[in-house]
């Protein structure tokens, strides 16, 4: 026989139910504007029927319902929409990374302007065509010295910018590095507190959303990989558990970051006293993983978490891109052995800055084998005209050989005494025994004209092209890398840009439905506690009005 209070407990359910989702909805709306916050349920199922399953369980007509109930206050989430996000997450973040490095070495080269490399050595070619024509003119000599400083100048500046500019992402580098290690923290810590309360029962929903933020800013700088570990104990079954974030590699492998409560931390070098390799000395050579242990002690991290040291040796075995692949690419990493043993030093910065020093050492190499072939005022064979910083001896090979465009200058042998440029040919005459002599002709100008012509000379470590065309092929190059840079990031930020959106429409919070939710769950309130108010006058008349006959 059924309990005359049933439909009180019952409605007695429903009441708390529905007051239980108008607190959840209260809740949304108050983190409507909150980062990372998705939008939270209360799933509610119906509680047994009466009577329950058995053979001794009395007959009735069939079961009859008891009420509702909330099973659970769970998150709306998409799992597979997250990974999309992340995933274009990682790549935004790799171009986004090489666009902005190759957008401030173009402004560095300034190619084409009015002020840049190409224009400084137009104008020293055109002042040595000028000297062809006036090679006695002192004022002539003068312009050609201040141009050829403006083109070692030119060369400097370029210089020491991209060396700058290798140094700052240098130190964006170790930020990275310092922000990735302090969240790959944060996880480990978020875990241990889920793990805590996940075996009571309870879904620990706004602890999922700081994990869930935390792992979406990680994939910006890493590709990685995320596996749900169930808590065990009185857990429910949607309850998340802890989560496991590896590090995806191109050989299918990858290297746990993060394991419930123990957590990795990333180097750009390997254990040392002197630095805490973070911040890369040179270029990157691997990265690093070191476990933290209970008593924050460090030891090198493999797979399977033994001491076994685990390290990276080569960027391209990052299995995707992030910001990370992105600036070490751009500040310069060693892959690979040349042909004398030594390491490669490959990338975006490097290579431009290795370009430039090899056009600066050929560019003073020719320029001064053709010096050499004329004679000064004087009538003395010319000497070198550019020469390496801190050179005593113009005439010394070790002044130009190790030459670079951090270190090229003008001769100051020539600075002082422009009289010393050998803007003369030195024709040789042949007397009756067939022996050629020297014959200058301090005023002629013919090799000053040869000395503007070094500007068409084709150079066999240039590609076997001239100074100007390697250098034209140089700007030609870093614009097609610039285009291709940012035509990705815009496809990247579109595409994450409309996986943003899809998984907004999913998780985020919007005030209308929330209102709507509202009105909804107040209204079944409402008709919850008018329940109990029949139920109560039915039970007064049971209690107060049976036996009381016509009354």
């Amino acid at each position: 026989m059924r309990s005359t209070f049933m439909g009180l407990e019952a409605s007695k359910r429903g009441l708390f139910t529905q007051q239980s989702a108008l607190y959840t909805t209260g809740h949304n709306i108050s983190n409507a504007n909150t980062v990372g916050y998705s939008r939270q349920k209360v799933n509610m199922e119906p509680t047994l029927g009466y009577p329950g399953v058995g053979l001794d369980t009395p007959k009735t007509a069939g079961f009859i319902g008891t009420g509702v109930q909330a099973s659970a206050v769970q998150r709306v989430r998409d799992d597979f929409v997250d990974k999309q996000f992340r995933q274009e997450t990682n790549k935004l973040g790799y171009w986004e990374a090489r666009s902005h490095n190759i957008t401030q070495m173009e402004d560095i080269l300034n190619e084409p302007s009015d002020y840049g490399l190409a224009k400084s050595m137009n104008e020293f070619w055109n002042s040595l065509q000028d000297l062809n024509v006036n090679p006695e003119d002192g004022g002539a000599r003068a312009v050609v010295v201040q141009r050829a400083i403006a083109v070692a100048d030119s060369f400097h500046y370029m210089s020491n910018s991209i060396n700058q500019l290798k140094e700052n992402a240098g130190e964006e580098i170790g930020i990275l590095l310092k922000d990735t290690n302090s969240i790959l923290e944060q996880i480990a810590s978020l875990n241990q507190q889920i793990i805590a309360v996940e075996p009571n029962g309870y879904m620990p929903n706004d602890l999922y959303d700081a994990r869930d933020n935390l792992i979406d800013q990680l994939s910006t700088y890493f590709p990685v990989e995320i596996e749900q570990v169930k808590s065990g104990g009185n857990s429910l079954a949607i309850a998340e558990g802890s989560l496991t974030v590896s590090l995806k590699l191109t050989n299918g492998k990858t290297i746990k970051l993060v394991d419930g409560k123990n957590y990795a931390q990333l180097r750009n070098s390997g254990l040392d006293t002197e630095t805490d390799g973070i911040t890369p000395n040179g270029a990157v050579t691997g990265l690093h993983i070191v476990k933290v242990n209970e008593d924050k002690t460090e030891t090198f991290l493999s797979n399977d978490w033994s001491t076994t040291e685990q390290t990276i040796n080569n960027i391209s075995s990052f299995s995707a891109l992030g910001k990370y692949k992105g600036l070490v690419e751009s500040y310069g990493y060693k892959s690979g052995i040349d042909a004398n043993g030594l390491p490669i030093e490959r990338g975006l910065l490097p290579q431009m800055l290795s370009n430039l020093n090899l056009m600066a050492q050929e560019f003073a190499s020719e320029f001064n084998r053709v010096h050499k072939l004329g004679t000064d005022l004087s009538g003395n064979t010319g000497e070198n005209f550019f020469v390496e910083n801190g050179a005593v001896n113009p005439n010394d090979n070790e002044a130009v050989d190790g030459i670079t465009a951090g270190n090229i200058y003008v001769s100051s042998r020539l600075i002082n005494d422009q009289n010393l440029i050998a803007a003369s040919d030195s024709q040789e005459i042949e007397e009756s025994l067939g022996v050629f002599i020297p014959n200058p002709e301090p005023g002629n100008g013919k090799n000053a004209l040869n000395l503007a012509n070094v500007k068409f000379t084709k150079i066999d470590a240039l590609e076997d092209v001239s100074v100007q065309t390697y250098f034209e092929g140089l700007i030609g190059q870093l614009g097609v890398d610039g285009q291709q840079a940012y035509r990705l990031q815009y496809n990247a930020q579109t595409l994450q840009q409309a996986v943003t959106e899809r998984r907004a429409s999913i998780s985020s919070v919007s005030l209308d439905e929330e209102m709507t939710n509202m009105i909804t769950f107040q209204q079944a309130y409402n008709a919850n506690a008018r329940m109990i108010t029949v139920i109560d006058e039915t039970l007064d008349k049971i209690i107060n009005g049976l036996g009381r006959v016509g009354l």
